[in-house]
């Protein structure tokens, strides 16, 4: 009877300790982007009873330091370093652009009912940045990746030469690997190494690996040599530059000749009139009065210098008389 008993009460604990479990459990979740990505944070414990997420709060924790992010749906004002790169999704899900190392760290998502009580369980995410760069010693080139994390590093790393895991065996080719760092280097020129490193681009040929040490998912990062699609190189800038002045400068000129031409019109005339003495004519006589020559010049002043204009005709006629002989 008494382990009769103990089977009965054995049966209702356990539902009871999954329960308490389920209840006290977070979502662990775990993302690893390139700096300068954007990254989207998923929420996995939202609450359906909410309105554009007024119910959704995102912390982010690194070290000892907490710092709020998101309140009630709302970016906080606070978070000054990072409120200008920041979004919130309809799902409630966080969105950071153009991510740093600075944002490595962990992120909670907290979730709250009507009244303003927390409820559980939380997401958390934690967020790693990978980083890669390019160092030139005469003629030696190194390429560096490295991943930095929240804890310590559980993440795998590893250069790839054309997608296989053969750089660290390549004859001419030196990697280094420590942790979360790794390294790969060789002679430029490459006429000693794969002349094919000259003609092809480097991040066909050269791909860090990252693994996961949470989720053991595996993602490749070419390497994206700088001046590539991410910034446009400074040459390119100064014929862009160079085109725009031109061109404001013809659009100028343009502009100024159509005004000119419009605001102050001019052009000359010279009239020749000769008068003859009829009486003189009707006598048999072949004397003339005074010849007449007559110098115009009109332009259609602008309408600020209209009265002046007017006011001085000298400046529109002269007429030169010719005296009798």
């Amino acid at each position: 009877m008494e382990e009769f008993k103990w089977i009965k009460m054995s049966l209702f604990l356990i539902p009871l300790l999954h329960f308490t479990a389920a209840a006290n459990r977070q979502f662990l979740l775990s993302s690893t982007v390139r700096d300068g990505d954007e990254v989207t944070l998923s929420c996995e414990n939202v609450r359906d009873d909410q309105n554009n997420c007024d119910g959704t709060t995102w912390t982010f924790s690194y070290l000892s330091s907490t710092v709020e992010l998101v309140r009630l749906g709302q970016i906080v004002e606070e978070a000054k370093a990072k409120s200008d790169r920041l979004s919130v999704r309809e799902n409630c899900s966080l969105v950071i652009k153009k991510v740093t190392e600075e944002d490595v760290g962990r992120y909670f998502c907290l979730q709250y009912n009507k009244a303003g009580q927390h409820q559980g369980p939380d997401s958390q995410v934690y967020l790693s940045v990978v980083t890669m760069t390019e160092e030139k010693n005469d003629d030696i080139v190194m390429l560096n990746c490295s991943v930095s994390t929240y804890e310590r590093c559980k993440h795998t790393v590893k250069w790839l030469y054309e997608g296989k895991d053969e750089a660290k065996d390549h004859p001419n080719i030196e990697t280094l690997q420590r942790g979360c760092y790794t390294t790969v280097k060789w002679q430029d020129p490459v006429d000693s190494v794969d002349p094919g490193l000259i003609y092809k681009p480097r991040s066909n040929l050269l791909k860090c690996e990252v693994t996961d040490g949470y989720t053991k998912e595996v993602q490749l990062f070419p390497f994206i040599p700088p001046h590539s699609s991410r910034e446009k190189p400074g040459w390119w800038w100064l014929i862009i530059v160079s085109v725009a002045v031109a061109a404001l400068i013809i659009i100028t000129v343009a502009v100024l000749r159509w005004k000119r031409a419009k605001d102050g019109v001019s052009y000359a005339s010279i009239s020749y009139t000769k008068k003859t003495n009829r009486r003189a004519q009707a006598r048999g006589g072949d004397e003339d009065e005074d010849d007449a020559v007559t110098y115009s010049t009109v332009k259609a002043p602008s309408s600020s210098a209209a009265a002046a204009a007017s006011a001085d005709l000298s400046n529109l006629y002269a007429t030169v008389n010719k005296p009798q002989k």
